[in-house]
């Protein structure tokens, strides 16, 4: 314990994290605390985009100008977790003119660099656009992977004191004499997980302000505080599709509109989104309608889409906030501005503040701002770094070194890993010991997976945010299980069947809703080696059934097989027939 003020902040995506870096650097004690992995609410949701801003130049000016002005300072300090592919907002024939100006000039107002391309230059720029496009403008988008950031921003919050507890569910805010003090968490009940806690136990962690940075979730975590939080949950559901179709972020240049987007990102393509307003940020599963609607649409754009493979489909919710009063029907008339709510200003509640809306582009900024309040609070005279500063894997990290001679790697996976590690690579990759290939879409290697667990536990899908393993194309079909094998031997048999299983689980939510065509065959195949050939749905660990391993190998143990007083060896292990006895 220290002498500084204890900050507890809720919830563990981006802002939660860029809150709780912010605050430790400046020397407060912090904990944040996560009811599921890092990213696991809105930021594992989003569709990649590092915004310039030009989504929003006509519709929200304020937010455009803080889209860009953080896309500069990204740039810098998360290097490694940033691709700049540049974007083109595109205008087909039927597109109106006069929203093209509009756009043009609305980045032009707000300091977003913005070129008009013709068709022929668009098309040199992005070779797959349709060839009866009718103009583009070019402008500083990029892709930046949210896993990656996120994970960044806790490990720099740990370095500078700070606890992180993910798998911690608030189940209720500590109020006593009209003051918030702290929180009570229930930890998973996952072995392994939070090793240091005893699975299904309960904390209470008491703290001299709490900030909730919950995104869509903010008005349940003010229910419990007493406070009422209206914030508007708004659904976005995206596609993922089998290869990267295109390099540039291409967007829809005309009016609001569901399926206006194309985001290059890592090996695939991210198509997006719907806009549909929700009452609950726990219930809204996507439609097959929804997947179908925005390849249709977006063929329209980039035509080899119509016949692409679709791996799998996920939404996510925005956490649109606008002031009570204002009195907006239409969700994508909502501002994507951020608001920081001082709860003993607002509701005579101290000890909390939540802040909510916001852009995953403008988290630094969201917890500079929140961060700034809290110091006010406390007297407490201390700038904010995080502009400045790199985050971890982005120090000196300004040319993409070769490391195949280095570390024995092919090329194209030595160049994958330093993209992802960044100036963590050396440390990372120079082992000593064999690195082969756990994952060959996303070309991941065993020291990443190593170091991933070293840092996350038996959770694999905390190894995959932090790795991409499992994210590619065959969707885990051909590493979950090499994944698994990679927690032996510190942690035994059980785990790592719970882990594996896990993992498998949460590939399959995403891959349900593309059950068609090619995609169909892909599926069929993952189930045939995982339930089939490595009996995964009929194994004594899922079913308790006892297999006698031994008779596998156990031979003829007297003279020939089938005479009279001598025993033969089980051909079939003794295990019960499959299906229901179909072989």
């Amino acid at each position: 314990m220290t002498d500084a003020p204890h900050v507890l902040v809720i919830g563990g995506g981006s802002t939660g994290c860029g809150i709780a870096r912010d605050l430790a650097m400046r020397g407060l004690e912090v904990t944040l605390v996560e009811k599921g992995n890092l990213t696991h609410g809105t930021t594992g949701r989003m569709h990649g985009l590092l915004h310039s801003g030009g989504r929003y130049a006509v519709s929200d000016q304020a937010s455009a100008k803080e889209c860009i002005e953080e896309n500069r300072v990204l740039r810098e300090i998360a290097s490694h977790c940033v691709e700049m592919t540049g974007g083109l907002f595109v205008q087909r024939p039927e597109d109106p003119d006069e929203y093209f100006e509009e756009k043009l000039e609305g980045c032009r107002e707000c300091g977003i660099p913005a070129e008009v391309l013709s068709p022929e230059e668009a098309r040199e720029m992005e070779p797959y656009l349709a060839k009866d496009i009718k103009r583009a403008i070019k402008v500083p988008d990029g892709a930046i992977d949210p896993f990656r950031l996120c994970v960044a921003n806790a490990a720099s919050a740990q370095e500078h004191g700070a606890r992180i507890e993910t798998h911690a569910e608030v189940i209720d805010v500590l109020v006593e004499d009209g003051a918030v003090v702290g929180v009570e968490i229930k930890h998973d009940t996952g072995p392994g997980k939070r090793v240091h806690r005893e699975p299904g136990s309960t904390e209470k962690i008491h703290a001299d302000h709490v900030v909730s940075a919950t995104g869509a979730w903010a008005g349940k975590i003010g229910d419990m505080a007493g406070v009422d939080v209206e914030v508007r949950p708004s659904k976005g559901v995206m596609t993922i599709m089998n290869t990267r179709q295109v390099d540039t972020v291409v967007n829809r240049c005309r009016p609001k509109g569901d399926a206006d987007i194309v985001v290059p990102h890592e090996t695939t393509c991210i198509l997006g989104t719907t806009d549909i307003e929700v009452d609950d940020p726990d219930d809204y599963p996507e439609e097959e309608w929804e997947v179908d609607m925005m390849i249709d649409t977006l063929s329209e754009l980039v035509p080899m889409l119509a016949n692409a493979r679709t791996i799998r489909s996920f939404w996510g919710v925005r956490p649109l906030y606008e002031p009570p009063g204002t009195g907006t029907t239409d969700p994508t008339n909502i501002t994507r501005d951020f608001f920081l709510l001082d709860h003993e200003d607002r509701d005579g509640l101290s000890g909390m503040t939540s802040i909510v809306g916001g852009k995953f582009t403008t988290y630094r900024m969201m917890g500079e701002k929140i961060s700034d309040h809290v110091c006010e609070k406390f007297d407490i005279d201390a700038e904010c770094r995080t502009a400045d500063e790199p985050l971890p894997g982005s120090h000196d990290f300004s040319i993409l070194r070769d490391y195949m001679d280095e570390f024995g790697l092919r090329s194209p996976i030595g160049r994958r890993s330093v993209e992802r590690l960044g100036s963590r690579a050396e440390e990372v990759l120079k082992t000593g010991e064999p690195n082969p290939v756990v994952c060959e879409c996303e070309a991941v290697t065993r020291a990443e997976i190593q170091d991933a667990i070293d840092q996350s536990g038996s959770d694999l899908n905390a190894v995959r945010i932090r790795t991409r393993a499992s994210m590619g194309n065959c969707q885990g079909a051909f590493c979950c299980h090499r994944m698994a094998h990679e927690l032996y031997p510190t942690y035994d048999e059980p785990v790592a069947y719970e882990a594996f299983d896990e993992l498998f689980q949460e590939r399959w939510k995403g891959e349900r809703h593309a059950l068609w065509g090619e995609q169909l065959s892909q599926a069929m195949l993952k189930y045939s080696l995982h339930s089939t050939t490595m009996n995964a749905d009929h194994d004594a660990v899922r079913t308790g059934s006892a297999i006698d391993f031994s008779k596998f190998d156990s031979g003829q143990t007297t003279a020939v097989a089938g005479t009279a007083g001598t025993e033969t060896a089980a051909t079939d292990g003794g295990l019960p027939p499959a299906n229901g006895g179909d072989q």
